[in-house]
């Protein structure tokens, strides 16, 4: 039996044909699997990147490459056992008979989109939704770069787009699905727009509008808006009116936005004049929310009405309020890992917020002090020290020495010099910064008052204080300059400037050194960077124009000029040296404009009237000339060639009466003037006056002084000549005691009267009367400006000190 059951189980057995081997194939190689080999592969590359090359593949679908498997055969069928692949994705039925086309090619185009369907009413309003949207949100941008027409315009076009979407939705049947928030925001911007534009009645009108609609919630905030327009129309009891009807509908949960509307009430009343309920108002702040500024107010409402004890607890409160602002300690790193953090929130925006808080609370502090400090005590001195001890205990203990030199600033606006000094003087042993500070005071007065050596001394003092001072290096540096060391004033100038670039006063007066160096170029240079950064000052515009004229560069000059005129229209050293610079250049009618209107402004000025008088002569008026003439002998009644000038003015326009009395009227001040004498010699002779025998004696008596005189002068200069030749040992004494004698001789006698204006005097500005008419004072101004002659006050080559 044993061997009959191994018989049937061999009947159940089939054996395979030799040509159908199961395991043939497994070691074939087929290129078409290949992937490494794709890269290479052209025509797949080039599939690749056509359009049907970058279509997705079939969803679910992964490619595998085994050159491993081998093709089933047919004779598999389904009974084939499972492979490895087949959990990849793949079958026998799909790869049987089938190419090889991972892209899906054979599949074709793609179909055509389908097109699109007409938007429906929904579709269309959310597009309008967006639309409206925007607009708002580029009239806020257009605002918020100063555009205010543009946002205007954008606020009115959202404003029609609005309504038009309205309408839409209640041609669509949705009406009661209108987008309140959307239409309040058009509103609200389009209000705020035409505020911003200054068109107040027309954003009253929108935000009444908002103001009236029962559906917009908490709309009643918007009177507070409403409340500012009348503020600014100055319709103050309205405004007070509003800003309550806001209060009331503002709950006590908004405390902070109801201070801030009863601190705008505060101000209302302030600016009606009404200072007991400001008062009330600020007193009700300071106890729910003090702050900076509130109590600043108080301070000044207390002032208004005198209130000398209110005034003290007022400050009290002032330098008792929290500013909610860290200690400092947090910025000092406490290890080596902290340096990154400290750096990044050193100069961060919050950081910057801080100290501008505290700037504005030590500004508020030091501006109610100096308020205050006369009116609270007997004395400013009593009152100023009140403040300082007050501070001292405070959390602005630092301000305690600012005061102090506050307090000498005040003294010296009170022109109370002696207690400014004494006051910063007292500051010699403090911190360097403070002790700085004020040595550098006490050296900008005593140079005022040309004190050089006291205020070199604190300039040295401020120096070593504090090296970085520039305000000390420009005062030490001007000390110098005086003393015309100017190679070492430039020195301190320039460290100056090293120290704060921005240092106006260092750059001007670098300037004015390299002028006084004649370095011109690089005068011009500091003046014009000067200028660049202070583009309407007449000082330094004045200063380009001089260093222009020494440039020879006249027309340049004149320009740079005529922008001083434009900042100083009325100056009339500017105008007058206009008037001189178009003369040189040959122009007589614009320098005749200039000089009268350098005249009219200022009357007083000699060179300018004697350049107006000659001109006049010059162009034959010289009926004119004379009130020129006539007001130079106002300025200057000793110097006889301006009344001189005026009888010949009346000579040459044929008032030979008025000329002869004048002449008269002259020789009765001036007995001993031979050209006065020598005209009326001449006068009288064409005119057969009997008086001309007299004026002739007398002008042969006062020839004949003046040859004694001129004798007495050339000896007294020969026995000089001969002193100086004599022994060395006796040389000192003698020469002295005849250069003494000779001056005492080239004196008139006593008994002799004082001749007023010598020839070379007359030679310069005066003709003999009778000559040719050709014979007229030359018509060049005879002004010569200097380096530090032309400018006055205003714009003189003075230091700046610090």
């Amino acid at each position: 039996s044993k061997y009959k059951n191994v018989k049937l189980e061999m009947e159940n057995v089939h054996l395979a044909l030799e040509e159908d081997d199961l395991y043939s194939g497994y070691n074939d190689y087929n290129p078409t699997f290949d992937s490494e080999e794709l890269e290479n592969d052209v025509g797949f590359q080039q599939a690749v990147r056509t359009n049907h090359g970058r279509r997705p593949p079939v969803r679910n679908t992964h490619f595998y490459f085994s050159p491993c498997v081998r093709p089933i055969s047919e004779s598999d069928g389904a009974a084939r056992p499972m492979t490895a692949v087949r959990a990849a994705g793949y079958t026998s039925s799909l790869t049987r008979g089938s190419t090889f086309d991972p892209l899906g090619q054979s599949r074709g185009p793609a179909p055509p989109l389908e097109a699109k369907s007409e938007e429906t009413a929904e579709e269309k309003i959310k597009i309008l939704e967006m639309k409206v949207n925007d607009l708002i949100e580029e009239s806020c941008m257009a605002h918020s770069i100063g555009a205010l027409q543009l946002a205007l315009e954008k606020a009115k076009e959202a404003g029609r787009k609005e309504r038009a979407l309205v309408r839409q939705r209640e041609q669509s049947g949705s009406g009661e699905h209108i987008n309140l928030d959307l239409t309040y925001s058009v509103l609200l911007n389009l209000a705020n727009q035409y505020a911003n534009n200054e068109m107040y009645p027309e954003a009253l009108n929108s935000y009444q509008v908002i103001v009236k609609n029962k559906m917009f919630s908490n709309a009643g905030r918007l009177k507070v808006n409403m409340a500012n327009i009348y503020f600014k129309q100055k319709n103050y009891p309205k405004a007070i009116k509003f800003y309550r009807m806001a209060l009331d509908q503002i709950s006590n949960t908004h405390k902070e936005l109801r201070i801030k509307i009863m601190q705008n009430i505060g101000v209302v009343f302030v600016r009606m004049g009404q200072y007991s309920d400001a008062i009330t108002s600020f007193e009700h702040i300071m106890s729910e929310s003090a702050n900076i500024k509130t109590g600043f107010n108080l301070i000044l409402c207390y002032y208004a009405i005198g209130d000398r004890e209110r005034m003290k607890k007022a400050f009290l409160k002032l330098i008792s309020v929290r500013l909610g602002i860290d200690d400092e300690d947090k910025y000092i790193p406490s290890n080596v890992g902290h340096n990154m953090v400290i750096e990044a929130i050193k100069n961060d925006k919050l950081h910057q917020m801080e100290r501008d808080l505290k700037a504005l609370a030590e500004k508020y502090i030091m501006t109610a002090a100096k308020l205050i400090a006369p009116a609270i005590e007997t004395s400013f001195a009593a009152g100023f020290d009140w403040c300082v001890d007050m501070v001292k205990s405070s959390q602005y203990v630092e301000l305690a020495n600012d005061l102090e030199i506050n307090k000498a600033i005040t003294y010296l606006r009170q022109k109370d010099f002696k207690q400014a000094v004494e006051t910063l003087k007292t500051f010699e042993k403090k911190d360097s910064r403070v002790k700085s500070a004020a040595a550098t005071n006490l050296s900008f007065l005593y140079f005022l008052e040309k004190d050089f050596d006291q205020a070199d001394r604190y300039a040295d003092l401020a120096m070593n204080a504090d090296r970085y001072n520039p305000a000390a290096l420009i005062n030490k540096g001007n000390t110098v300059f005086i003393k015309q060391d100017y190679e070492k004033a430039a020195e301190f100038y320039k460290e100056a400037l090293r120290n704060d670039s921005s240092c106006t006063e260092a750059l001007y007066n670098l300037g004015l050194t390299y002028k006084k160096l004649n370095r011109l170029e690089e005068a011009l240079d500091c003046f014009l960077k000067l200028h660049a950064i202070l583009r309407n000052c007449a000082q330094v515009m004045y200063q380009l124009a001089h260093l222009h004229e020494l440039l020879e560069d006249p027309q340049q000059a004149i320009e740079w000029l005529m922008q001083v005129i434009s900042v100083t229209p009325t100056d009339p050293q500017v105008l007058a040296k206009l008037g001189e610079l178009h003369d040189a250049e040959g122009d007589k009618s614009q320098a005749f404009q200039y000089y009268y209107e350098s005249f009219r402004y200022f009357p007083s000025n000699i060179d300018v009237i004697e350049w107006l008088g000659a001109y006049y002569i010059e162009t034959q008026f010289c009926e004119k000339a004379i009130q020129y003439f006539e007001r130079a002998t106002l300025i200057q009644p000793t110097q006889v060639k301006w009344q001189l000038m005026v009888a010949s003015c009346y000579r040459r326009s044929g008032n030979y009466q008025k000329a002869l009395e004048t002449y008269k009227d002259i020789h009765r001040k001036f007995p001993v003037n031979i050209e006065c004498l020598r005209f009326l010699v001449r006068l009288c002779t064409d005119m057969g006056l009997k008086e001309v025998q007299e004026y002739a004696t007398k002008l042969k008596k006062v020839e004949k002084m003046k040859e004694i005189r001129e004798q007495r002068v050339k000896s007294g200069r020969e026995g000089s000549a001969r002193g100086r030749k004599e022994d060395s040992s006796h040389s000192g004494s003698s020469t002295k005691g005849e250069r003494l004698s000779a001056k005492m001789r080239s004196l008139p006698a006593s008994s002799e009267p004082y001749e007023a204006s010598s020839p070379k005097e007359l030679d310069a500005s005066y003709v003999d009367p009778l000559g040719p008419q050709t014979d007229r004072p030359k018509t060049g101004a005879k002004k010569r400006i200097e380096d530090d002659d032309f400018a006055d006050e205003e714009l003189g080559d003075d230091l700046l000190p610090e």
